[in-house]
């Protein structure tokens, strides 16, 4: 069964587009990546998958349940971490835990316990003395604590330090082994190469691509580092060069032997030949004309 599946999905808000004819699939139990930087659409997916706002056309399902028509069942199969969370004030961390699960019915004290001790996150301290990354964990644990068939996680770690970013994709992992399907959306590229099978891109309201991260990371291009004095006027092929004191350094995509020529009427001290990293192929899918590299 598909945990998630995505058709034509359009949200606009008056006449500002939201997003645009989204048609993704995400299989049940896969670790799915949603990348794209603030403002390509990310969470109005989200939240119209998950009955927060409501579509303007297309369709959706969680589990094979309609987001319009099941969302009380939707939302019960479901944990969500949004972006930015807010907690009633007032209210001691492991009163927002209780609520939490109460509002699901569920007694999550054994669970709820055992990722606070793993989060380093103190339960008697009142909400609106916590850190940014210390909200953000208390909303990690009410996302987590019911045990939810699917993660579906929006910009999940601004705010954490990296060691709280280590347990927390730690724990995401140990979750996706006894097959929960987590569905990550960030910004953050080393992220999603990391931890994720499968990722799409979305750009300006629609996705722009879908595959494996493999896939998506492949490219017949190379980032070229030279150091020493090289001429390259009209050579073909380069992209993103970067100069620097007695470097330069640029994607090249061109042919091998003209670069190899190119080179060898230079003055070279050290040269690197190496593959690009999913972040420089990433913002070749956000040129203008969509090309990649």
């Amino acid at each position: 069964m598909d945990a998630i599946k995505i058709e034509n999905l359009t949200k606009y808000y008056g006449k500002s587009r939201g997003i645009e004819r989204v048609n993704l699939t995400v299989a049940e139990g896969e670790f799915f990546g949603f990348i794209g930087p603030n403002g390509a659409g990310k969470s109005t997916t989200i939240r119209t998958l998950l009955g927060l706002i409501s579509p303007t056309s297309g369709r959706a399902s969680v589990f094979g349940l309609d987001i319009e028509k099941d969302k009380e069942k939707i939302l019960a199969r479901v944990g969500y971490l949004p972006s930015e969370a807010v907690f009633y004030s007032g209210m001691r961390v492991g009163g927002v835990l209780k609520l939490s699960a109460d509002l699901r019915r569920k007694n999550c004290r054994e669970t709820a316990a055992w990722l606070c001790q793993r989060l380093q996150l103190d339960t008697t301290r009142k909400v609106e003395e916590l850190s940014f990354g210390n909200r953000k964990k208390v909303a990690i644990v009410c996302a987590l604590q019911h045990d939810p068939k699917l993660l579906i996680l929006d910009e999940p770690t601004s705010g954490l330090d990296p060691l709280m970013q280590k347990e927390f994709f730690e724990i995401l992992r140990e979750r996706n082994e006894t097959g929960t399907t987590v569905f990550l959306s960030s910004h953050i590229l080393s992220e999603i190469q990391r931890n994720c099978t499968r990722a799409a891109i979305i750009r300006e309201g629609r996705i722009i691509a879908c595959d494996s991260v493999d896939a998506l990371s492949q490219t017949s291009a190379r980032r070229v580092t030279v150091h020493g004095s090289v001429v390259l006027d009209g050579l073909d092929g380069i992209r993103d060069k970067k100069d620097g004191p007695g470097t330069v350094s640029f994607l090249y995509s061109g042919d091998m032997n003209s670069l190899l020529r190119a080179l060898a009427g230079g003055h070279i001290s050290d040269l690197s030949v190496s593959e690009p990293d999913l972040e420089e192929i990433f913002m070749h899918y956000y040129e203008k004309d969509g090309d990649k590299v």
